[in-house]
């Protein structure tokens, strides 16, 4: 028992899932439904739902900077050893619901060519899986998160059926865009959202706090707790601040034995089970891999290829802002509803793909504007509006290839909280990536321009920052020593441990990932129940 909670380990259960974000939760959820016995450890805390307000209150306050998921200190230490700096806790939460308790909420499908960057333009890699082969379990995973949309997107896949909810009106100033997108010939559409337009039995609808990023007061944003709260009606047992240390095997090399877990006070344990998932995201999943090493597998678990940890893709960010000189109601919902996937594809290898973002939180929010201000009353109000509702910006997210050099490592020089190297985060831009970044900052300059605006920033290749979004450190593939999972995310080095989430992904387009993660974790559910 630590502190009143019991963290010692069940029985030799079914299946022990690694991780309680997105993908560990579907997958627990999934295999405790079928009736299978599930033990879900998460290196983080249970976070209660009623402090949300509280943390809400810590991100807006000015001057509190705190983490508001209490991210930071020895447990997350990490190094960034790459020719570009990489800000790895700036957006990641340990905890049960991982990532989803921060994230913004955009849900998209990849694009068909996503998958057959090769076959079709001669760059990169293909998926050794079609878009067809994932359409079921898209559709799938808008139904289990919720997804709000208008299926409005002349530029994405075929679907089988609409959104499972009506999607969000477009905002004020996406009426602004509007206007100038058509005078340049820019097709602009809704954007899915995993957030509740109208009430559903998870929950309200969404009520625009505003603060979707980086919490969600109400509980209409989805996250992943809902699984994990679904799991847990069906039997599964989840147990949090129980950091997995190393994942052990047989004599033969063949399968995984037990995942050795710490508890607060330092005790180590063993869980053992038939099947194995790690769904710890891009960065720790890799790097657990690499902590599992032994004499049969000397530079890491499942990782003969010498591929685990390579291949590590982000988003870049790409933006232009300023002022108009009218009213623009920046800030009146956290989230976009306007997007344009028109510079996605391409029909030769020149593509670098760019998802356009039309943003309704452009510039400061007042708490920002009021931070170190020394007016008071009515003339820090003047200063308020002065500075606070005109300003209008596009963002996006651009393409980046992967490459073998940039990749997660261990970093033996630094160790956490349990004596464990830290994630070493080695990454750097290519010209093409930069080059793409270009096109996104002429585009978005040119919309602007077209509505009068006094544009005053841009983000382009010289100051671009990630989206945190962490893929291909385990890539996906069907030759053993060109990848770690095969198509079913089952290792290929060990027959009962399966890795789910965007560190499965070959190639990352330009979508936001996580609809992809839940598809992927849903397919490796039936995998892994198909062995049991």
């Amino acid at each position: 028992m630590n502190g009143g909670v019991d963290r010692t380990p069940s029985g030799r259960v079914d299946a022990c899932v690694v991780g309680a974000g997105p993908a560990g939760a579907l997958v627990a959820a999934e295999l405790a439904s079928a009736g299978y016995d599930v033990v879900v450890l998460d290196a983080g805390p249970r976070f209660d739902p009623a402090d949300r307000e509280a943390r809400m209150e810590r991100h807006l306050r000015p001057g509190d900077r705190e983490p508001v998921w209490d991210m930071g200190g020895e447990r997350d230490a990490y190094s960034a050893t790459g020719a570009r700096e990489y800000p790895l806790n700036a957006a990641r939460v340990k905890g049960v619901g991982g990532s989803t308790l921060h994230w913004q909420g955009m849900v998209m499908r990849l694009h068909e060519q996503d998958f057959r960057l090769d076959s079709e333009l001669g760059v990169a890699t293909d998926w050794p899986l079609s878009y067809d082969d994932l359409r079921p379990y898209y559709a799938a995973a808008e139904e289990e998160l919720s997804v709000a949309g208008a299926s409005d997107n002349p530029f994405a896949p075929p679907r089988e059926t609409p959104h499972p909810l009506p999607a969000f009106p477009p905002s004020y100033s996406d009426s602004l865009f509007a206007e100038a997108c058509e005078e340049l010939g820019i097709a602009t559409h809704s954007v899915p959202n995993a957030r509740n337009s109208e009430p559903t039995d998870e929950g309200g609808a969404c009520v625009g706090y505003g603060t979707c990023k980086p919490v969600c007061p109400s509980g209409a944003k989805y996250d992943a707790t809902r699984h994990v709260a679904r799991a847990e009606a069906d039997g599964a047992r989840v147990v949090d601040r129980a950091p997995v240390q190393r994942l052990v095997h047989d004599d033969a090399g063949d399968r995984v034995t037990a995942a050795v877990y710490a508890t607060p006070d330092g005790t180590e344990h063993r869980q053992e089970a038939r099947e194995f998932v790690v769904a710890a995201g891009g960065v720790e999943t890799p790097r657990l891999l690499l902590l599992s090493k032994s004499e049969r597998y000397p530079d890491g678990l499942a990782n003969s290829s010498g591929l685990v940890g390579r291949y590590f893709t982000d988003h870049l960010f790409a933006g232009v802002g300023g002022t108009l000189d009218e009213p623009t109601r920046q800030k009146h919902v956290g989230f976009n509803t306007t997007e344009s996937h028109q510079f996605y594809d391409r029909s030769d290898g020149a593509r670098g793909a760019i998802k356009l973002e039309f943003l309704n939180y452009a510039g400061p929010a007042p708490a920002d504007v009021a931070t170190g201000a020394e007016t008071f009353g009515d003339d820090l109000l003047a200063e308020i509006r002065g500075a606070y509702g005109n300003r209008i910006a596009v963002g996006g997210l651009v393409e980046q290839y992967p490459r073998a050099e940039n990749r997660v490592r261990l970093d033996p020089s630094r160790t956490d909280a349990h004596g464990n190297p830290v994630p070493d985060v080695v990454w750097s831009l290519d010209r093409r990536t930069r080059a793409t970044i270009e096109r996104a900052n002429e585009i978005q300059r040119s919309i602007l321009e077209e509505m009068g605006t006094d544009v005053d920033w841009t983000v382009g290749p010289e100051n671009t920052g990630p989206a945190f979004h962490h893929m291909g450190t385990t890539r996906m593939g069907t030759d053993p020593d060109e990848s770690v999972v095969a198509p079913t995310l089952r290792t290929h080095d060990l027959a009962n441990l399966s890795v789910v989430g965007s560190s499965a992904f070959v190639t990352g387009g330009a979508m936001n990932p996580t609809l992809t993660i839940a598809a992927l974790a849903l397919k490796a559910s039936d995998h892994v129940a198909e062995r049991l």
